[in-house]
């Protein structure tokens, strides 16, 4: 199949083909309507600059891209597990003679820059950390046919390593049930992302076996939405007397929510968090949370990649979960 060509971008456009070249080359003399014409038009086309091909073919770069979409605000500075996922991969790959490049794709014009650093020949392979549903970038670098694997499951059939989301909601839930709470709540984490929609899948599928009803509210991961999460659910639901929270810091949130609204843990609400974080052995009281292994997750895409490399085949790896019951439920 015959390769796009830079004319084949301009004339997709609509542009000049000296527009096309100044932003495939990042610069900033376009106007954003422009940059963005062209970044839809490398897109469809699968653009890849010339001599990325070569670069590929010979795969003489140890470098690996570890690429985080951009997260809601704060998340990554905010989340402890951000680092530890850092330091478990660099840890992995470093010892395999690999070395690793950290890259934020957020915007258009970040992933665009990502798919042209990878596709220009710079990385030997790619990992891929909390992509969400719509993020356009997985399949547009699954297209340049480089190494690819994920940590968390996406929809654009990549090799990853994950969570049995659903199993570790049912098990907080049924918890839950099990001691006595009949008014639960949850709040998810944000909706285009797998994780997220797993975890309210066994949510709602558990309360759906015993006739109970779904109380939702939409968080995005981090402390102050599950702050602002609770107080909405206590607002909408004043009777409600548990809460599964869909990670640890907004479980966190939620904790303190209940404390300033009045309510006490566990004794009017119940909380339950996902992850395991360290902050969960602190917090008051102490957080009951579904236990995630997360550094051993990461250290697990780190060797499904380098497996990769070896030409062994891509399966999926889920990880082992376990409820680990403190006095916060």
């Amino acid at each position: 199949m015959k390769r796009p060509t830079l004319e084949a971008v301009a004339a997709r456009a609509g542009v000049s083909k000296s527009s096309v070249s100044r932003v495939v080359n990042g610069e900033t003399t376009v106007t954003p309507e422009i940059r963005d014409l062209v970044i839809q038009a490398v897109r469809e086309l699968g653009y890849v600059p010339n001599g990325a091909a070569r670069s590929l073919a010979t795969q003489r770069t140890s470098a690996v891209a570890v690429i985080v979409s951009d997260p809601p605000k704060g998340l990554v500075s905010d989340d402890p597990m951000f680092s530890a996922v850092v330091r478990t991969v660099s840890r992995e790959l470093e010892a395999a003679g690999k070395q690793v490049t950290l890259m934020l794709a957020g915007s258009p014009e970040s992933q665009l820059r990502v798919e042209q650093f990878v596709a220009a020949g710079h990385v030997a392979g790619v990992m891929l950390v909390s992509m969400h549903g719509a993020d356009p970038l997985p399949a547009s670098l699954a297209r340049m046919g480089v190494p690819m694997v994920s940590l968390g499951r996406v929809a654009a059939g990549v090799p990853y390593v994950d969570n049995d989301n659903v199993g570790g909601a049912r098990v907080a839930v049924r918890h839950l049930l099990a001691r006595g709470r009949r008014r639960i709540a949850t709040i998810t984490g944000p909706l285009d992302m797998v994780a997220s929609q797993d975890r309210l899948a066994g949510y709602r599928e558990t309360l759906r076996d015993t006739g109970r009803r779904s109380i939702v509210a939409i968080g995005d991961f981090t402390r102050i939405s599950g702050a602002e999460c609770m107080r909405q659910l206590l607002d909408d639901d004043p009777a409600l007397d548990a809460v599964f929270a869909a990670n640890d810091l907004m479980a966190v949130g939620a904790l303190r929510a209940l404390r300033e609204a009045g309510r006490r843990v566990p004794e009017d609400v119940a909380v339950v968090g996902f992850d395991d974080i360290e902050a969960a052995l602190y917090t008051a009281p102490p957080l009951t949370t579904v236990h995630s292994p997360m550094e051993d997750q990461a250290a697990a895409t780190a060797r499904l990649l380098l497996g990769l490399f070896e030409g062994e085949p891509g399966h999926p790896v889920i990880m082992p979960h376990r409820l680990v019951i403190r006095e916060s439920a």
